[in-house]
């Protein structure tokens, strides 16, 4: 099953706060204004956001009128679209019997459950985008 950790639900909570206040990239906020709106300790959500920019979910600009922004509409960035920036797609679950004792021709006895699962989460990953967030979406 993909692995959905600390860092990945952190990141989701970053994200989802840049696509409450989404409006084109006019409100810019730095990650002492990310961190409060989440709870979220400042150097995590700032590491976190320097991470989503390099990988082209979010833009920032230095300095005292700067700050992050979505780099795309809410409804462009799927939660697999942040998952897959801190998690290894493709790690499953591991099996009750150890690590590669379990496939699909020497089965466990949960192994099509556990495959069912991962592809529901995929699945939810990539189906959920940030709109979900948005102003928008809220009010409808």
């Amino acid at each position: 099953m993909l692995k959905y950790g600390k860092t990945s639900q952190n990141a989701i909570m970053a994200m989802s706060h840049l696509a409450e206040v989404y409006d084109e990239g006019h409100t810019r906020l730095n990650s002492r204004d990310v961190a409060s709106a989440r709870n979220l300790p400042q150097p995590i959500v700032a590491k976190l956001l320097v991470a989503l920019s390099q990988a082209g979910l979010v833009d920032g600009a230095p300095g005292p009128k700067g700050g992050y922004w979505l780099a795309r509409p809410p409804s462009e960035i799927s939660l697999l679209d942040i998952v897959s920036n801190f998690e290894k797609v493709g790690d499953r679950i591991a099996c009750p019997f150890g690590a590669d004792k379990c496939n699909n021709d020497d089965p466990c006895p949960l192994h099509y459950q556990l495959l069912e699962l991962d592809q529901q989460l995929v699945d939810f990953l990539q189906d959920n985008k940030l709109n979900v967030f948005s102003k928008e979406t809220a009010h409808n």
